[in-house]
């Protein structure tokens, strides 16, 4: 059933009573032709909004600056070349930095650094509907920081090297003892570019920043302070502030701070600064003010006693304790107390005293070489005889060389020596000296069976059937020379002589290395000839030995192992006979009475 709504015929309490009644149809249709035109209007004016926002939507805000480049108003296209062309010199620029009182630059380039002017003006621009970008778009924008690109690790290393050239070095304090005076060197802190604080800066002043980067710096101090340089200062002047005065074994010597300067310095070590007394200073300055206090230690030497080595002389000395003299001293003239330092004398040895000597181990014999005299030869053997003597008691200590020329030196008519027979180029001719080469044979093979390192030899040019084939050896002073190295713990003494028709070289030490050697067959022997000789001194001689090639082993063991192996192979020439004259081969005959 139907109500009427106006309440006329309608019960009390219905639901319909929470309506209004309908308006009259004139006043409705007023009513809706106000809101059609006002629908229009804001049809209008969106679409004037929306039209604004498109054409400003490639727009640079008005007012937008990059690094004081305004380009504001303009279309990112002409934006990014606007800031390459005003930008791009100042991105690759040198940047002037600076680190307290230096100056440098730093390549922007080396650097990885560049400007990246369409990574900037891209987000300048685009379409939105946010009236606040209508409103920058049109009445202004802001300053705009300029992206760049960037390689990271080559600025971290630009800057490193930048850096260095900026770094000032610390100062260390010094002191030092000047005409009795103590003068100090201030201690200066340096400094050191903080190279993390520094990449910041430069990435912030980059393009933006047109003067000097100021950069960062950490201070670095000196290894020596001021601290320990004034310390030292005053323990240096409490030193020469009075002289000092050394008692030792009943004397008294005063030491005046002339000396007490002279002999005081102060290095540096470990961030100190520590006083150091020369002690041969004070020794000599205690020593030239009191009477006697020292004596010399001798030293003693190897004698052969019925042919066997024994140890003569060597006497003990007595001298001041020069390291407790100088701490004796520092603490007297430094410390509290009286400035009276004590001495003390202590007994000395020389280098070759009787214990280092026996410590050497010189007991037996090692090795033992002999070869025959030449027949009747006075001269050479005279010679020989003096070459003997001296290498007799020639003493080589372990980890020395030893060398036959400079034992035997000077050969000289001066030093004893007469003419003999020598080999000049192949052939025999008078010389100072002549027949030590002898010699170089008879201490060769005695070293070769000792085992010691031989560092230079060399065989004859011919051979002489009184040596051992290919194991022999020459010398002539600054050309050819017999050297060995004694490689043994042990020292080596030499004894030789000249007696019965030999030369002997014996060789006492402690047994180390055992020898063995072998010497291979002759080969590819080449007989003498026959040579005529017109030179003036030409010396006949009768055909010798045959030419040949030959080689020697010798194979060295330390307790059972092989340590050296060596081979050394040597060709012989021919010693051919010599006549003093013409080739009667090469004369004309003599023309007859009757021709």
């Amino acid at each position: 059933m139907t109500q009427d709504r106006t309440g006329t015929g309608a019960q009390k309490g219905s639901p319909l009573d929470k309506f209004e009644a309908e308006a009259p149809k004139e006043r409705t249709g007023r009513g809706l032709k106000v809101a059609l035109w006002t629908a229009l209007g804001l049809v209008v004016l969106a679409g004037g909004y929306v039209t604004a926002q498109v054409v400003t939507a490639d727009q640079i805000p008005r007012g937008t600056t990059v690094a004081g480049v305004d380009i504001g108003g303009r279309s990112r296209a002409d934006a990014v070349a606007l800031l390459d062309a005003q930008l791009g010199k100042r991105a690759t620029a040198p940047i002037t930095v600076t680190a307290g009182e230096l100056t440098s630059e730093l390549d922007p380039v080396e650097a990885g650094l560049g400007l990246d002017a369409r990574g900037t003006v891209a987000g300048l621009t685009g379409f939105s509907l946010a009236p606040a970008d209508l409103v920058r778009s049109l009445f202004g924008g802001d300053e705009i920081a300029p992206s760049i690109t960037l390689d990271d690790e080559l600025l971290r290393k630009e800057i490193g090297e930048t850096a260095e050239s900026l770094r000032t070095e610390p100062v260390d304090g010094k002191v030092a003892f000047v005409d009795g005076r103590v003068e100090a060197v201030p201690a200066v802190p340096g400094l050191e570019v903080d190279l993390e604080r520094a990449r910041t800066k430069i990435l912030d002043a980059y393009l933006t920043v047109t003067g000097p980067v100021d950069l960062p710096t950490a201070e670095v101090e000196p290894a020596i302070t001021q601290a320990e340089t004034d310390a030292a200062q005053k323990t240096g002047t409490a030193l020469v502030s009075a002289p000092v005065r050394v008692e030792v074994d009943g004397q008294k010597a005063e030491l005046p701070i002339s000396v007490l300067g002279a002999a005081a310095t102060f290095v540096a070590k470990d961030g100190t600064l520590t006083l150091d007394l020369d002690k041969d200073t004070l020794a000599k300055a205690v020593l030239d003010r009191t009477s006697d206090l020292e004596t010399k230690a001798t030293a003693a030497k190897f004698v052969f006693k019925d042919g066997k080595p024994t140890i003569s002389g060597g006497k003990s000395g007595l001298a001041l304790d020069r390291d407790a003299l100088a701490a004796s001293v520092l603490a007297a003239g430094t410390g509290p107390g009286t400035r009276t330092a004590t001495a003390a004398l202590v007994e000395t040895e020389s280098e070759s005293s009787r214990k280092a000597l026996e410590e050497l181990g010189v007991k037996k014999v090692v090795a033992e070489f002999s070869t025959s005299l030449a027949d009747s030869y006075a001269a050479r053997n005279a010679n020989l005889t003096l070459a003997a003597k001296k290498i007799t008691g020639q003493l080589i200590k372990p980890g020395e060389e030893w060398s036959l020329t400079e034992t035997l030196s000077p050969i000289t008519r001066e030093a004893g020596y007469v003419n003999a027979g020598v080999i000049d180029r192949g052939r025999l001719q008078d010389g100072v000296g002549g027949g030590l080469s002898q010699m170089a044979t008879t201490t060769y093979n005695a070293f070769f069976f000792a085992g010691v390192d031989i560092l230079e030899h060399r065989p004859h040019s011919f051979y002489f059937s009184r040596y051992p084939e290919g194991r022999e050896s020459t010398m002539y002073v600054g050309s050819i020379d017999m050297r060995i190295k004694n490689d043994t713990p042990y020292g080596i003494l030499m004894q030789s002589w000249v007696k019965d028709g030999k030369v002997t070289v014996k060789l006492w030490s402690t047994p180390h290395y055992t020898v063995k050697s072998s010497t291979s067959p002759r080969r590819d022997v080449v007989q003498p000839r026959t040579v005529y000789s017109t030179e003036k001194g030409c010396i006949a001689q009768g055909a010798g030995q045959p030419g040949f090639a030959v080689t020697v082993t010798r194979k060295v063991s330390l307790d059972g192992t092989v340590v050296k192996d060596e081979s050394n192979a040597w060709r012989y020439t021919p010693q051919n006979r010599y006549v003093c004259g013409p080739d009667p081969a090469t004369q004309k005959p003599k023309k007859s009475d009757d021709d």
